[in-house]
């Protein structure tokens, strides 16, 4: 097996548990060294510390596996890992719908699984986890016999990886708009063509923390997606719910969840910008005693971080001024460059500038069958919050 040695004088940080070995950290190479090769690494003077697959064409040339020196990387590691991730979820509690699998928080990095009831979604992004992909199918099949495997890997960071952009079945074909249960109600999942792997499971447990403040409350929310979080507001006996969103698609998803859960009545959705819509309205004077805020990320990048942060108070500002006076504001951020710290800042600096006082309801993080491992920072990346606006 070749042997990848880390520089003398580099942080220990990959000692210290951080899976990720960068190539500007690596010291030495014995043996040949090819994308998806598993690689034994070591430090500068010959200490075992790990094996994980490598990619020389990538900035992250080893991800580490493992760091049991009797462990091997074969069909059976797959099979133990997904294993032992699927008994930590029933463990805490999730069963029907959960993320299996999340990537290095279960020791898997690049390794998505999200489990919605009898089906399974996948994302293997990068080389040395795709070659693995059969062992992984089998696994799933062994452990679960799944009414159907779908692969979701039609994501741009692929190609860092020199892999291309697909999806596709990884089982017998079946139909890939399915229904699952939530909280007490039903949404249709689209695992083929909706967002990430078709639905945000990241947010299943911060739906139901709006219950008490929703009741025979006038909800907004925006950037709905397919309605989840305003369609457990009527769920919770909200008065009346308005969703925006600027995807025709996910509106119209949108208003078929309401309607399967038989809240068409207060439920409406429309087809707008939400930055340009938030503005104006609350130009307009317009008030809600809830206003829901649920972004997609604004950023991956550090390059851009100083526009993420802007249009973070920008969006949240707004929403401030259109809550009623001792109403609620419930914001999130799942820009994981944005650590909790910093999004707590700028929501402060928002209510500044919107001259509003905010006393903390709720501060949470994204679901627990999402875990989050410390002193791995991208594993810590949703920040969910409820403040009362005053």
């Amino acid at each position: 097996m070749t042997k990848v040695f880390l520089k003398k004088k580099v942080s220990r940080r990959v000692e210290n548990g951080h899976p990720w070995v960068f190539g500007n950290e690596v010291g030495k190479v014995e043996g040949p060294l090819d994308g998806g090769d598993i690689v034994e690494l070591l430090t500068h003077d010959g200490r075992f510390i790990g094996r994980g697959y490598a990619n020389p064409k990538s900035q992250i040339i080893v991800r580490l596996l493992t760091r049991n020196k009797n462990e091997q990387i074969d069909e059976n590691f797959f099979l133990e890992r997904i294993r032992s991730a699927w008994n930590y979820r029933q463990q805490i509690g999730y069963t029907e719908n959960c993320r299996l699998i999340f990537g290095e928080a279960d020791f898997l990095p690049a390794l998505i699984i999200d489990k919605f009831n009898d089906y399974f979604v996948l994302q293997t992004l990068a080389l040395g986890m795709d070659i693995w992909k059969p062992a992984i199918v089998k696994a799933l099949n062994t452990i679960f016999s799944p009414k159907g495997i779908y692969e979701r890997n039609d994501v741009p960071v692929r190609e860092l990886e020199g892999l291309p952009q697909l999806k596709g079945f990884l089982s017998e074909p079946f139909d890939t708009t399915i229904i699952i249960n939530e909280n007490g109600l039903k949404f249709r999942v689209d695992i083929e063509n909706g967002q990430k792997t078709g639905y945000f499971l990241d947010q299943q447990d911060n739906r139901r923390a709006i219950r008490h403040i929703v009741k025979d409350a006038d909800v907004l929310g925006a950037f709905t997606y397919t309605g989840t979080f305003e369609i457990h507001a009527a769920h919770y006996g909200a008065k009346s719910v308005v969703g925006l969103d600027i995807s025709p698609s996910a509106v119209e998803q949108a208003n078929a969840n309401a309607s399967l859960n038989g809240y068409s009545d207060r439920c409406s959705f429309q087809v707008v910008n939400a930055f340009d819509v938030l503005k104006q309205w609350s130009k307009d004077g317009r008030q809600y005693d809830v206003v829901m805020l649920d972004p997609p990320a604004f950023t991956k990048s550090r390059e851009n971080i100083q526009k993420a942060i802007t249009g973070y108070k920008e969006i949240n500002l707004r929403g401030m001024k259109l809550v009623k006076p001792g109403g609620f504001l419930v914001t999130t951020s799942c820009t994981n460059l944005i650590q909790p710290e910093l999004f707590l800042e700028i929501i402060q600096m928002a209510a500044y500038d919107a001259k509003r006082t905010l006393r903390q309801v709720v501060y949470q993080t994204q679901a627990s069958d999402h875990p989050i491992v410390w002193g791995l920072e991208n594993t810590h990346y949703l920040k969910f919050l409820i403040v009362q606006v005053l």
